[in-house]
């Protein structure tokens, strides 16, 4: 009688001798090959140290400027980008000049690929250009020496492109972003239209209970931690101890996840873990006085949000003074600037929308729903998607008039109207917000400000006590020597470095790999063992989260507890219940009352100036003054239609002046604004006017039909369009008709009966 014996675990779902061979030696061969990356990556990190300009660039650069020629060196550099099998760019576009983070990291990162922030404006035809830095600052170069640096390049770019219609478009990321809005602050005349991607702003701001970095900070007692590694450095910081503070925040992912997925997906994952590898293993270096800079004012601090630094040549830095559009695209899944630390200056540095609109700024943000820090300016999907309609939409961002906006990017469907009108996948529609839907997302908190404020002081009396007791000891004892061991034994710089080449096992690993490479056999997809390793690795990642949650629950709770306590307040300066906030707000200055009052003044005075093209402005806020939203068809429609004589005698720059003049005398005082519309017109030839109704007929109907309140306040403008016609008709000498007063009331073009809402405040560009 013959016995049958069943496989080894073949029963109840467990594996069988089989499939315990096939996983066992798909883990062997996934250890060696993810062994022979490590190596790989080893001799990556080596080699991009040893270039003379270490970048992760993807596109073929020239140097045009160095930093380390000018009057106060520094060591960034301007490059253009080059073009080498594509046409040369339009050199009528502006320029965009992308500027890196030098945040831990090494320069490259906007042309990290081919769909990014440099890509998506080469292929849209503008000159590109690319602000990056040496790993090594210049000995005493300060942070006001780089925003001068940055100045220098901008005025080259701009005396590069005299036919450019307008000033660059300079992107500014993360650390960048801040710096880029500083230097714009101080020399605003020569920035186009700005872009800032997950750059923080508003340090003290956040959503409780979501956002631990913002504590780090205070819980070590303020910045003389800051002092301390620069003083061992020997007067450099070390940017690897900024990357590591970011690793921090996901132990998850910095202990296991990362490294799991390059083992789990050994096959296909390579070729991107080491592109990622050669940007996040490049640390750089700071200068201890730029980086105490940079903690005591931006990180504790906090003082570029209310306009409280100034320069060395007595130059406030305030970002009210910027006159370019301001984008700032932010995400909620960023745990590093969090949407509140991005838009958070636009509420503590204005109280209302009308504060907006007296300092004529234009501020235009984006909520991704989930992409992480590094995603905004280094994902394929965001570099396709909001970068590229931000580059091929630049001119619609720049005409907008003065107020607050959120860009909206949507799918074009079949079902899309006029999708023709409107480039690549989606489309952009800017939508009218104020600072009341800011504040919704911010959620500013005055005690929370003064928890922060009470962490300032207490960073300010610790640092001014290690300096007097501390640094002179520290100073004394440390050597080149001893600050190059330190850098050397960095964690961080250790674990690219101990496997490499230069490891004797590592050629027998290298030579075992391409054994595998060869006779490669990965295990079956359904095998149980497979799904087990993925359940385990699923355990050890929730645990981290776990941990990673309770750790910055608990630091948050200690922060909360030392800087909310009455005494820590007492100590610093606060007295319960003192109605006084912790920071002065930047629009209750007599310096601001003085210049809302000249604003007021000035604006009364150019309601009557101006002509046709003017007139043809109002028309349009008139008509759109109750939609909320810009589309970019409509937009590319309206310049396909405008023939050349409307626009002859004036540039780009000075169409948008005159489209935002326009929409502040319309938000201003929308009654005398439509009222002299009369006066303009009689300074136009009757066809011209013929010509300006017709165009105004034709835009009103894409991308979709207008609403009867529109077509009704197109068909009241027309009226006033025949009126001024009919009035040329009596030959009313040139001079008379100039200064005769204007004849038609406001009360004659009153809105129509069915709107709604205050129209005066939901003027956009159309």
């Amino acid at each position: 009688m013959k016995i049958e014996t069943a496989p080894f675990f073949s029963t109840g779902g467990l594996p069988s001798l089989g499939m315990l061979g096939d996983y066992a030696r798909d883990s062997w061969q996934r250890i060696v090959l993810y062994a022979d990356v490590m190596r790989r990556r080893g001799n990556q990190y080596q080699e991009h140290l040893a270039e003379d300009v270490p970048n992760v660039l993807d596109f073929p650069a020239e140097l045009v400027m160095s930093g380390l020629e000018l009057e106060r060196p520094v060591n960034y550099g301007l490059a253009r980008i080059l073009t080498p099998d594509a046409p040369e760019p339009d050199q009528a576009k502006r320029p965009f000049v992308v500027v890196d983070p030098r945040a831990g990291h090494g320069p490259g990162i906007g042309g990290f690929k081919a769909e990014s922030e440099i890509g998506v404006a080469l292929r849209a035809g503008h000159p590109c250009y690319f602000i990056g830095f040496l790993p090594d600052p210049v000995p005493g170069q300060t942070v006001e020496d780089v925003m001068h640096a940055e100045a220098a390049f901008l005025e080259k770019v701009i005396a590069l492109h005299p036919l450019s219609e307008g000033k660059p478009v300079v992107i500014g990321n993360c650390q960048a972003g801040w710096q880029i809005l500083m230097t714009a602050a101080m020399r605003p005349e020569l920035f186009g239209p700005i872009i800032v991607a997950g750059a923080p702003v508003s340090y003290w701001a956040g959503w409780h209970g979501r956002n631990p970095m913002r504590y780090a900070g205070g819980l070590m007692g303020g910045s003389w931690a800051t002092a301390l590694a620069g003083d061992l450095g020997n007067g450099r910081f070390d940017g690897a101890s900024l990357v590591q503070n970011f690793e921090k925040l996901n132990p998850a992912n910095t202990l296991w996840s990362k490294q799991y997925n390059l083992y789990a997906h050994i096959d296909t994952e390579a070729p991107r873990y080491l592109e990622f590898e050669k940007y996040w293993g490049g640390h750089v270096f700071l200068n201890d006085v730029e980086m105490q800079y940079i903690v005591d004012n931006l990180f504790i601090g906090n003082r570029l949000a209310t306009a409280e630094l100034i320069t060395s040549d007595g130059v406030r830095l305030d970002l009210r003074n910027i006159r370019s559009p301001i984008v700032v695209f932010c995400s909620n899944g960023d745990n590093i600037t969090p949407p509140p630390q991005a838009l958070g200056w636009i509420t503590d540095l204005y109280r209302d929308d009308n504060d907006v609109l007296l300092h004529d700024q234009t501020i235009v943000y984006a909520v991704h729903d989930s992409i992480g820090h590094l995603g905004i300016f280094v994902s394929s999907k965001v570099g396709h998607k909001e970068h590229q309609k931000f580059a091929s939409n630049i001119d619609l961002i720049n005409l907008l008039p003065a107020g607050i906006y959120e860009a909206r990017i949507v799918d074009k469907t079949p079902d899309t109207p006029n999708a023709d009108l409107a480039s690549g996948d989606y489309v952009l529609q800017v939508e009218h917000r104020g600072i009341e839907d800011v504040r919704a997302i911010v959620q500013p908190s005055v005690e929370n400000d003064r928890k922060f404020a009470a962490a300032a002081r207490v960073s300010e009396v610790n640092l001014a006590l290690y300096r007097t007791f501390a640094q002179p000891w520290v100073r004394a004892m440390v050597t080149p020597q001893s600050a190059r061991f330190l850098q050397l034994t960095h964690p961080l710089r250790v674990s690219y470095e101990r496997w490499t080449d230069h490891n004797p096992l590592a050629r027998l690993v290298a030579k075992e790999a391409e054994k595998v490479r060869a006779h490669r056999q990965p295990v079956a997809p359904d095998n149980p063992l497979l799904a087990m390793q993925e359940a385990i690795s699923g355990a050890i990642t929730a645990s981290l989260n776990s941990w990673r949650d309770w750790r910055d629950t608990v630091q948050e709770t200690t922060f909360d507890l030392v800087y909310g306590s009455p005494l820590v307040q007492a100590l610093t300066g606060q007295a319960i219940g003192d109605a006084t906030p912790p920071r002065p707000h930047p629009g209750i200055s007599p310096e601001h009352c003085e210049y809302v009052r000249c604003e007021t003044r000035k604006m009364d005075e150019d309601m009557q100036h101006g002509g046709l093209v003017e007139a043809a402005v109002r028309a349009l806020f008139y008509i759109y003054r109750f939609r909320m939203i810009a589309d970019e068809r409509r937009v590319n429609l309206a310049l396909k239609l405008v023939k050349p004589q409307y626009t002859q005698g004036f540039n780009m720059e000075e169409f948008r002046g005159i489209v935002r003049q326009q929409a502040r005398l319309m938000l201003h005082d929308f009654d005398a604004a439509i009222s002299t519309l009369p006066t303009l017109l009689s300074r136009a030839e009757p066809d011209a006017i013929g010509a300006l109704g017709e165009w105004l007929q034709q835009v009103l109907q894409v991308p979709e039909a207008p609403t009867p309140d529109e077509e009704a306040s197109l068909q009241q403008m027309l009226a006033v369009f025949d009126r001024a016609i009919k009035a040329h008709a009596k030959a009313l000498p040139a001079a008379a008709r100039a200064s005769q007063p204007a004849s038609q009331p406001a009360s004659q073009l009153a809105p129509p009966a069915k709107a709604k809402g205050k129209p005066a405040k939901n003027i956009i560009s159309a």
